[in-house]
């Protein structure tokens, strides 16, 4: 620049126009050449760094700045180099000087931003530390009361108010962990098979104390063409609903709440529409943006009397937006509030997931002192584990037989049982023509249970017809051992209703396989712990490795003790069991053929062993429709899990037992 100050400058005129020239303006060239060759060797060096948009006035510049230069120096009477550089200054306004303004606006919102969010939890633990108080106090008053209380009454009652002040608690607690969950991402959304309508109706039965509390009418109206199982998070979807409701039964003094659950159906999707109407307090139109903010409280001078810490209608949006779903909000402001869920969720047609009725744990406390039961299976095995799982719950002498026609020579020899479990599967005579062949035998009225395999929807309604007093499917569970038990001995209304199960054969892996033990084994180990302190982890690990679901094995059996023994039967007895099973297959006798893989199929849950209990269920539904090329086509397949199965067991009953 100073040289360009010392060297000459001439002003040329020509016809119109004015332009510089001499050595200044040759000089301005020449280094302007140099610059412009200088940035070239710079860029092509460091190309690779040089991918971010704020580069491209530069790169403009060098291009445009020597085309602007050559033609200048041609055509001096063009002025050229003032329009070029004002549009590379144009480009570095909206490429470099324009975003740290964005950024800057960006930043000065955040920052607003998260003053408004440290003053809105600040708002919120001012009153949360009321909320939580309120119901701490009342636990802490009422205890002194009982700890004074003359009368077994006067502490019952106060016990009562100390149960509702715990619930009350609880809820507060529940809802600052949810929130704090889904802000740190770690809500998951768990997707599994439910029934659709146990669902909303057990959760109308949550809030009905409330209605009735404040003596509301609840109107419950659940869509007859709701399909029976969906697939989703049943248990995220319970807790939005239950927010809904209990919310509209917070704000509704008087009147109504109307709870309905409507469906559209397309093809394997069914969206549910699931709306809350009140006739509460209603909401002002410019609060209903506010509605689902978190740590807000509308009109908290109205609702002074009202529980809570404005986090259940956040923590609702947040989930149904996490299942793909939405929320709408309708309100009339002193007349009541419409909330619409719309969620969809897969539908499972041929997967039959029936209602739990029967929530609470069954007691096994009913007198059995001189009764006396009687199992009759085919199976070895089964009666074994039977007579075990029986008499973990109920000391009772059991007595064992193989066949019906075994059992209708003990009765007609006169013996005497309370109670008779009957497999239905069995060779020559089934437990159905059994209970038939019992039923002329003069005098007989002993009560029997079918047991079976089989576990699918319409079983115990079909067992029933045929004369049994009750149906339980293999595994027995011991749950429904005790309400059968119960229900017979006790004379207690239960109903027996079969539990959450799946027609495994009809889902893929996928499905069957969601759901968290909880360590089960883990658990169970402990248990027994005194009887067995040789057993750790690493046995269960072993077989877990292996794609056995030991953990439903011992919740099914009991204990590690209990598993292992019938482990060591199922080995000891496969090679003679498949000597029979492959001479039924060569002799094409599908109806014993189809008994022995069911039989094969009981025993492999039992133990876990997921895959051949597909592969034998598989054998049996193809055998009873004697469709005998399948079973010949894979009967090497089933072979080859046998063999897959010895060598596993064998390795485990060698190293760990």
């Amino acid at each position: 620049v100073l040289l360009l100050f010392l060297l000459p400058i001439e002003h040329i005129k020509s016809l119109n126009y004015i332009y510089a020239s001499g050595p200044a303006v040759l000089a301005t060239y020449v280094l302007t050449g140099i610059c412009v060759l200088v940035m070239l060797i710079v860029m092509l060096t460091h190309l690779k760094k040089l991918k971010n948009k704020k580069y491209l006035p530069l790169f403009t510049f060098i291009i445009l700045g020597s085309v602007v230069s050559i033609l200048q120096a041609m055509y001096p009477q063009l002025l050229m180099v003032t329009a070029m550089e004002s549009y590379v200054m144009l480009m570095m306004y909206f490429t470099i000087e324009n975003p740290d303004v964005k950024m800057i606006e960006q930043l000065n919102i955040a920052k607003n931003q998260a003053e408004q969010a440290n003053h809105a939890k600040t708002d919120f633990l001012s009153s949360m530390s009321h909320e939580i108080r309120t119901p701490l106090n009342a636990i802490n008053g009422f205890s002194q009361c009982i700890e004074n209380a003359e009368t077994l009454e006067e502490a019952k009652e106060n016990a009562k108010d100390i149960i509702s002040a715990s619930e009350a608690l609880l809820e507060i607690v529940n809802g600052v962990l949810d929130i704090s969950k889904i802000e740190a991402g770690k809500l998951e959304i768990t997707n599994s098979n439910y029934n659709a309508r146990e669902l909303f109706e057990t959760t109308a039965k949550l809030v009905i104390p409330r209605m009735e509390a404040k003596g509301l009418d609840f109107k419950i109206n659940i869509s007859p063409d709701l399909p029976e199982t969906l697939y989703g998070d049943h248990a995220n979807l319970r807790k939005a609903v239950t927010n809904i409701l209990t919310n509209a039964a917070k704000y509704t003094e008087k009147g109504h709440v109307d709870y309905t659950v409507n469906c559209v159906r397309n093809g394997d999707v069914c969206r549910l529409i699931i709306s809350v109407e009140d006739t509460g307090r209603g909401i002002k139109k410019e609060n209903i943006d506010k509605l689902f903010t978190k740590f807000q409280r509308l009109e908290e001078d109205r609702n002074t009397t009202i529980e809570g810490t404005g986090l259940g209608l956040a923590i609702t949006k947040q989930i149904v937006q996490m299942m793909g779903g939405s929320i709408v909000v309708q309100s009339v402001y002193g007349s009541g509030s419409k909330f619409t869920i719309a969620l969809d969720q897969k539908i499972k047609e041929n997967v039959k997931v029936k209602a739990v009725v029967y929530n609470k744990q069954v007691t096994s406390n009913v007198d059995l002192s001189n009764k006396k039961f009687l199992i009759v299976d085919d199976n070895k095995l089964n009666l074994k584990v039977g007579s075990k799982i029986i008499n973990s719950i109920y000391p009772v002498p059991i007595e064992t037989l193989e066949s019906g026609f075994e059992c209708l020579d003990k009765i007609k020899n006169g013996e005497k049982f309370d109670l008779i479990f009957m497999d239905d599967m069995m060779p020559k005579m089934s437990g159905v023509e059994t209970l038939q062949e019992l039923k002329k035998i003069p005098g007989f009225n002993i009560p029997v249970i079918a047991l079976t395999a089989n576990a699918i929807n319409g079983m115990r309604e079909k067992y029933l017809s045929d004369g049994f007093y009750e149906y339980l499917p293999k595994p027995i569970e011991k749950e429904d051992l005790k309400r059968v038990v119960n229900k017979l001995f006790s004379g207690e209304n239960i109903n027996l209703v079969q539990k959450d199960r799946v027609e495994y054969a009809e889902l893929p892996k996928e499905f069957y396989q969601i759901g968290n033990k909880e360590n089960v084994q883990e658990l169970l180990i402990n248990q027994s712990s005194t009887t067995n302190t040789n057993t750790n982890i690493s046995n269960i690990d072993y077989m877990k490795q292996n794609g056995i679901d030991i953990d439903t094995g011992i919740s099914l059996l009991g204990d590690i003790e209990m598993y292992h023994e019938t482990l060591r039967d199922f080995y000891n007895n496969l090679d003679q069991r498949m000597t029979k099973i492959t001479s039924l297959k060569e002799n094409q006798d599908m109806p014993n053929y189809a008994i022995e893989v069911h039989a094969l199929k009981s025993d492999s849950k039992y133990l876990g062993l997921t895959k051949l209990a597909e592969l034998a269920l598989d054998h049996e539904l193809k055998s009873k429709e004697n469709n005998i090329p399948y079973i010949q086509e894979h009967y090497q397949e089933l072979l080859n899990e046998i063999d897959k199965t010895k060598h596993l067991m064998n390795e485990y009953i060698t190293k760990y037992l």
